[in-house]
């Protein structure tokens, strides 16, 4: 049998098609939108029917070729602009498609109803059918307070201690179910075994059901319930499915389980779907995105056109060569390599750089902002990008001692933020006990019971005699003016801050603000928290410790707090850029740096913990996110030590610096920072550092004879009239061996499980396995 024979009817018409349409093109004139678009992008946009994938690596000019196709679709009058369906994941991508396609092609975007976000066209067929899912065409969305505010009410009803059971986490468990496009009827009753002694999917249903009595929908059922209605009523599905000629999606590796059902059952009609996406760009798996559903596009699409767009116009040759070699030590992915058809005999290698502490990499790298300013380049076109907030502090503190204006983007800076805020208030009342303001934000947090009827009659009370708020609760607390819960909740809270003020005298203050946090109950109240940030919460707070060190007392480090907090305005005119690297992604500069590359905080010690390989990979492509954001200058930096108590532990460079192509990468061997092109020998050459044994870098002129050093050796950085020299310290072995019997104020008693210098691994009979630094226990 012949291979046309072979061919099904199906793909025999889809022949003939490209055929004509082939032949047709050379009477017919190049449209002018067309002209400016290089091949690939050229092939991506003119291969309109059938299922197309569109692989966009950064830089490659995706945006354009998603809102060429709209138009080339409408100019060819393949259909009109309400039977395309559209899907960005921002209204802000959504609002700049519609005005792109507006550019090309006139008015005709204004026609285009189905141009949108995933939940906006998911509210649009609800309120359409909103009947079917029973709820009435008005329903309501509920933002997140009156989603916890439903959470709570539910957890009330079934008798639930929220204190245990808090709602934030009941809440994180739903929406996880939804992003899967589970109903409680279809959820694992397993996977609720866990929450509220084996409620959680009862808890579920009764939280769908008061939805529903409330005529309301919170933002997961945007995608849910669209799914449910499809599948229960397949005529309505049809007219969707014919309804839409052509369905384009942006950020496809983004989506979760139920945007992928949700665009599966419309897909079904004419197959004429075409995604765009960067598998090497996943990012987002911690808030449900599954990046299989880009690397299976093939198979649940067989015969698709898939498309490369590697012409990078963003960066240099040397970042495009360093992030393909990083990025390709992934596993799971499709594969395309980056390139650039621009070069520069003047470009720079990536820059790799060593410092020896979170703080020293801070002053590096200001001292690298202030020497490019003086270059001529712009504070705007710098970014620094962090894996953790907690990263922010040292930065942010440098910048204000030196006057260096920057912003943060996507969050508050560090000393504003909320848990930040109300530990501060915590040793504020500590060692401030007039300090009215902060035992306001303090006392039901977390929550002990003491309403705001209570607050206003020891305020009252404050007021009336003249006295600050802490003496007047202790006055209330003699009498019978308060009452069940809030007496209680209150007592515990004046006994605390007086029994913490009594230890401010005898006990290290870093130590003191640990308690604090600890018996405060703040910490648990963040470790029972399930959302997405609760652990990047837990981490400020350990940075906000480790950061009083170098203070001699709670009250002085308080001071400085309020000298830097006061020193920070908003920044007028050109700033640098601080954000994390999951907020940076879609944005560029002309310089970013990258500090942080270790093991442990790059990749995350706990993305390896919870998802193993998967975790890692999804580690890397962050790492290639990043240096993927730089136009002209990529700075890679990690520290050679980190403070943790007081003493020094040696942190091991991430084996991404290692995965770095040698051919493109310049090792920063000099501390002294003179900007680019000043790469002399280091004022530390001959200091010998070490780092820990599992991960041997190859940076080896990064880090001299490190395996020559023994054990029980720390170099630390000091200063001697200003410059920064290296100094050796010597750390007595610990005095405590496996097997020994030991006893620490917080975690109780325990046996010692292992040993590695001043760290102790311990077996606690109550708090489990846990590491803790030998001088905070006591052997029993």
């Amino acid at each position: 049998m012949s291979e046309v024979a072979r061919l099904s009817a199906q793909e025999q018409g889809s022949r003939a098609m490209s055929i004509s349409e082939r032949a047709a093109r050379v009477s017919r004139p190049t449209p002018s939108y067309l002209e400016s678009l290089n091949p690939e992008q050229r092939r991506a946009v003119e291969a309109i029917d059938g299922p197309v994938l569109v692989l966009a690596g950064a830089g490659t000019g995706k945006t354009r070729v998603l809102t060429t196709r709209i138009a080339h679709i409408l100019s060819l009058g393949k259909a009109r602009p309400s039977q395309i369906l559209a899907v960005t994941f921002t209204n802000k991508a959504a609002r700049e498609m519609k005005e792109r396609v507006a550019a090309v092609i006139g008015g005709q975007s204004e026609g285009m109803p189905w141009l949108g976000t995933f939940h906006a066209i998911g509210t649009r067929i609800l309120r359409r059918h909103a009947e079917m899912v029973n709820l009435s065409p008005d329903f309501t969305i509920l933002d997140t307070d009156d989603q916890i505010r439903l959470a709570k009410q539910v957890l009330q009803a079934e008798n639930i201690d929220e204190k245990r059971w808090p709602a934030r986490q009941m809440l994180g468990m739903i929406d996880a179910w939804k992003n899967r496009g589970l109903t409680p009827e279809e959820v694992p009753k397993s996977e609720g075994d866990y929450f509220a002694n084996g409620k959680g999917v009862g808890l579920y249903k009764l939280y769908r059901d008061r939805l529903k009595a409330l005529n309301a929908a919170d933002f997961g059922d945007l995608l849910l319930e669209p799914i449910r209605l499809f599948r229960a009523n397949p005529d309505i599905l049809a007219d969707y499915q014919s309804r839409f000629r052509y369905m384009l999606v942006d950020e496809y590796q983004d989506t979760n389980v139920a945007q992928y059902l949700w665009l599966r059952l419309l897909a079904q009609g004419n197959r004429n779907l075409c995604v765009v996406g960067d598998d090497d760009q996943s990012i987002y798996g911690w808030r449900g995105a599954e990046v299989d559903n880009i690397l299976r596009f093939e198979t649940d699409f067989p015969g698709a056109t898939v498309v490369r767009l590697e012409r990078n116009y963003r960066s240099t040759s040397h970042i495009l060569a360093a992030a393909s070699h990083l990025i390709a030590h992934n596993e799971g992915r499709l594969g395309k390599e980056l390139f650039t058809d621009f070069t520069d005999p003047d470009e720079v290698p990536v820059t790799v750089a060593s410092s020896w502490d979170s703080e020293e990499e801070a002053r590096a790298i200001n001292e690298e902002v202030e020497s490019l300013q003086k270059k001529g380049a712009s504070l705007d076109e710098m970014a620094i990008l962090v894996r953790t907030t907690a990263q922010m502090r040292a930065f942010e503190d440098r910048f204000v001692t030196t006057g260096t204006p920057y912003r943060v983007i996507g969050g508050p800076r560090f000393y504003e933020r909320k848990e930040i805020r109300d530990a501060l208030a915590y040793f504020r009342c500590v060692t401030q006990p007039a300090y009215d303001l902060a035992f306001e934000r303090i006392i039901n947090v977390p929550a002990r019971g003491i309403g705001q009827v209570s607050v206003r009659l020891v305020s009252e009370a404050a007021r009336a005699e003249g006295i600050p708020m802490i003496a007047a609760a202790t006055d209330l607390l003699s009498t019978d003016e308060v009452k069940g819960k809030a007496r209680t909740g209150l007592a515990g809270l004046v006994a605390s801050l007086e029994r913490w003020r009594s230890q401010l005298d005898t006990m290290s203050h870093t130590e003191l603000a640990e308690i604090v946090l600890e018996e405060s109950g703040y910490t648990d109240m963040l470790k029972a928290d399930r959302s997405a940030d609760a652990p990047g919460r837990l981490e400020n707070l350990k940075e906000l410790i480790r950061s009083m060190e170098e203070f001699d007392s709670l009250p002085a480090f308080l001071e400085h707090v309020s000298l830097v907090t006061d020193a920070q305005g908003e920044a007028g005119g050109e700033a640098v850029t601080l954000m994390t690297l999951h907020a940076a992604k879609g944005l560029e500069f002309d310089v970013v740096f990258l500090p942080g590359w270790e093991e442990g905080l790059f990749p995350s010690v706990r993305a390896l913990d919870e998802n193993g390989q998967a975790g890692l990979e999804e580690e890397r492509r962050l790492a290639y996110v990043g240096l993927t954001r730089a136009r002209k200058l990529a700075f890679v930096w990690f520290a050679l030590n980190r403070r943790i108590h007081g003493m020094w532990q040696s942190s091991a460079p991430s084996r991404f610096v290692d995965e770095l192509p040698e051919g493109h990468v310049m090792v920063r061997e000099e501390a002294g920072y003179g900007g680019i092109g000043s790469y002399g020998r280091s004022r530390f050459d001959e200091v010998e550092t070490f780092s820990s044994s599992y991960h041997t870098p190859g940076w080896a002129r990064a880090q001299r004879r490190r395996e020559d050093v023994p054990r029980h050796r720390r170099h630390v950085p000091t200063t001697i009239d200003g410059e920064l020299v290296a100094k050796t310290v010597t750390e007595k072995p610990s005095a405590y061996a496996v097997g020994d019997r030991v006893f620490h104020q917080k975690f109780g008693n325990g046996d010692v499980a292992q040993v590695e210098g001043n760290k102790l691994t311990v077996d606690f009979d109550k708090a489990g396995r846990k590491r803790v630094i030998d001088g905070f226990v006591t052997r029993v």
